[in-house]
């Protein structure tokens, strides 16, 4: 539980602040006020995230310590390979999900957006070993920081014509970031219009600041 308040705490900070009022954020290293667009650490044994000034961010990057430092790149992967019974093996409820290799657990954690924050599916190690073998972009994720981001909301939304899903190797910052935008916004039953909009424009935004990754991939 106290890894969930830790996560809900962090999601808190990516809900965009409108208004001359909005809070300014700080260093949580030093101290010093920080720009909008900031560096990420995480802790990997409670996968909190911290925010940091770019100095303070330099000295985690590349080093085992408590805290690792979240890398900026996001990378598409137009030719990813996953078929339908794949996905359903994987035993996700829903149609968007980030996978990461978590150092803590020693294990592939697959984790889903909710309304209720990020929640963990149970993950066949078979079938993640078989995604990883046909996928060899997945072998160069880095532990706790980078994670495989899909999104498959368009297959099930326009289910009359066929929409490619999306796949990503992002930074686990931007995938809890995407949970805290379906958390904040989330109404009724079916979440409403508006928060539908804004994760359609998270992920049109993930694409437009993305490299292309393309190999081929084993058979």
């Amino acid at each position: 539980m106290a890894q969930q308040n830790n996560s809900f705490a962090t999601l808190r900070r990516f809900i965009p602040q409108r208004g001359a009022g909005a809070a300014v954020e700080l260093c949580e290293m030093c101290s010093a006020e920080l720009a909008v667009e900031h560096a990420h650490l995480i802790e990997p044994a409670s996968r909190k995230l911290v925010c940091a000034c770019g100095p303070c961010a330099i000295l985690f990057t590349g080093q085992e310590t408590k805290y690792r430092r979240v890398p900026q790149r996001i990378q598409s992967l137009p030719d990813f390979q996953m078929t339908e019974a794949q996905w359903e093996s994987l035993l996700i409820p829903i149609s968007m999900a980030f996978f990461f290799h978590s150092s803590a657990a020693g294990r592939i954690v697959a984790l889903y957006p909710s309304p209720a924050g990020a929640m963990e599916s149970q993950l066949s190690l078979e079938a993640w070993e078989q995604i990883v073998e046909q996928n060899p972009a997945l072998q160069k994720m880095e532990p706790d920081v980078e994670a495989l981001l899909v999104n498959r909301v368009g297959r099930v939304k326009r289910a009359s014509k066929s929409v490619e899903p999306d796949y990503f190797i992002a930074p686990i910052d931007e995938c809890y970031k995407l949970t805290g935008l379906m958390r904040a916004g989330w109404r009724g039953l079916s979440g409403g219009a508006e928060v539908w909009e804004e994760i359609e424009r998270f992920f049109a935004g993930l694409k437009h600041r993305s490299i292309t990754v393309k190999e081929t991939c084993h058979a």
